[in-house]
Formats: C-alpha cells, structure tokens, sequence
C-alpha cells in the first residue's frame, strides 16, 4: 500500500468536500491542487470525478428526512411530486450537454490556465449580481424579510427548475463552479439565497454521482482492485469534510453575501496566471 499516494488522496478528498458547495469551483481546485501533489494523468480525472460522490453522500445524509419524505410520498403527495420533478427536470440540461461536449471539454478545457480564467470571470459575475441584489434590495436581503419570488425550495416551478438546470451546464467548464452557477443563477431568476442553495445542494446528488458512475464505468479499463483504497479514502475524506461545508454554508447565507467568493476567485485566479507566466510553479496538466 503506498502511503504517499494515500495522503494525496486525502487531500484531494478535502479539497473536494471543502469546495464542493461552495461558488469557487470545486474541480477547479482540484486540477490545481493534483498539478501541485503530482496527481495528475487519466486515472485522476477518473478519481477527481469519483470522489464527488462522497460530498453528495454528505447532502444524502444531511437532507436525509427531506429525502425520505420524498420517496416515501412521490405516488401521492403533490409537494414529494413537484420537487422530484423539479431536480429531475434540472438535471436533464446536464446530461445531454455532458454526454454531448463532455470529451471535447475534458480534453481542452481541463488545465490550469483556462480554470485560472474561469475563476476569475466567475469572480466578475459574482460581484455583479451581489451588486444588483444590493440596488435592488439593499438591507432587505439579509434582513430576514420576503422579497425574492421563490422563497423556499417547494415554491419553484418547473420553469423555475429548467432554468437552474441550464446554468448549470455552465459549470461543464472547470472553474466556472457548479455550485456558483445554480446559487447565483438563482438569486438572478429570483430565488432567495436559501432556496437557491438548498436546491443546488438537492441538485448536485444525480448529478454528481451520475457523473461519478458513468466516469468510473467509462474508465474502467484504467482502474484496478489496487486502487480501491486510494479512491476510498478519498470519498471519506470528502463526505466528512462536505458535511461540516453544508452546515457551515447553509448558517452564512442567512446573513451573509457571495462578494468575499467573489474576491478569492479573483485574487486565486490571478495567482495562478502570474505564477505560470513567471514560471514560479509549473502547472501540469
């Protein structure tokens, strides 16, 4: 058993649940992070995607009531029907445009420098939506009181559910964030910050794990049965630091904005551009 390779991908785990939910881009860090461990190559493709499974099990246990309710009243209860219905219908975009341009993207798209850019144009984004909420809400916004369209998950429509399904194919470019794209996209169609997270939370368990299974499944031919402890500590280690990321996350958007992810994406981005061009870190592929 190599331990070396053990620590990275704890590492890797934690750079995952860390980052998952929050508008920074979880797969960007960790492209960044695995050029600077050496883990880099197509078996950690595989596992950077794998090991996304972890944080949504995080979200499986967490909203494991909500969950339940769900199953158990999806052939009778209208509330179970339309959020099901919701999250499927959100998910769909994802899948065609992912099986669709996936490769291509995958191939191209997945190096530093473009995630490096991709960090700081969503950082762009992100100030200028926080600075439409403030001129168009002010203290409202985080006073506790009604303003958005759709205050709690159960109030999005099936339109509503779309749109955020189409934002987040945005996130098929590494560094734009999954995370950043539904919650932000969702205070622009009119969500409140909390029903925009919740349902970016809900929304990212087919979709990551999906996406986890179909990589896996595609890749098998690179894997062995000698990589099962490398990708099991690394789907623990992103379930565990996931969970403490979603209590911690779901507390600060009650009084809080996106602006200091706005500045680190920037700031990090920049980081990154100047010390490739320097030369100062050679970011591998």
């Amino acid at each position: 058993m190599d331990i070396v390779l053990l620590i990275k991908a704890a590492i890797m785990g934690l750079v995952e649940g860390l980052t998952e939910f929050l508008p920074i881009s979880s797969t960007g860090h960790l492209i960044l992070a695995g050029s600077l461990l050496d883990f880099t190559g197509e078996k950690a493709k595989v596992f950077e995607i794998a090991i996304q499974t972890g944080a949504m099990f995080s979200v499986m246990w967490e909203y494991r009531e909500r969950l339940r309710r769900t199953v158990l009243g999806i052939t009778h209860d209208p509330v179970a029907q339309r959020f099901a219905l919701n999250v499927l219908i959100a998910f769909m975009p994802a899948v065609v445009l992912g099986l669709t341009f996936g490769a291509v993207i995958k191939a191209h798209l997945f190096h530093p420098v473009p995630v490096a850019l991709a960090f700081i144009v969503g950082g762009f984004i992100i100030l200028a939506v926080e600075h439409r909420h403030r001129r168009l809400y002010g203290a409202l916004d985080l006073a506790g009181k009604r303003h958005a369209r759709v205050e709690t998950v159960d109030e999005m429509t099936y339109l509503d559910a779309l749109k955020v399904g189409l934002l987040q194919c945005l996130a098929l470019i590494p560094g734009t964030s999954r995370s950043g794209a539904t919650i932000i996209g969702g205070l622009v169609l009119g969500l409140s910050r909390k029903a925009s997270t919740e349902f970016s939370f809900y929304l990212g368990i087919p979709t990551l794990m999906g996406a986890g299974a179909y990589s896996v499944w595609k890749q098998r031919e690179l894997l062995r049965w000698d990589d099962m402890p490398m990708f099991a500590v690394g789907t623990v280690t992103a379930f565990f630091a996931a969970l403490l990321c979603i209590r911690w996350l779901i507390r600060y958007v009650s009084t809080h904005d996106f602006v200091p992810f706005a500045w680190y994406r920037i700031v990090f981005g920049v980081v990154v551009l100047a010390t490739a061009w320097s030369g100062a870190v050679t970011w591998a592929a």
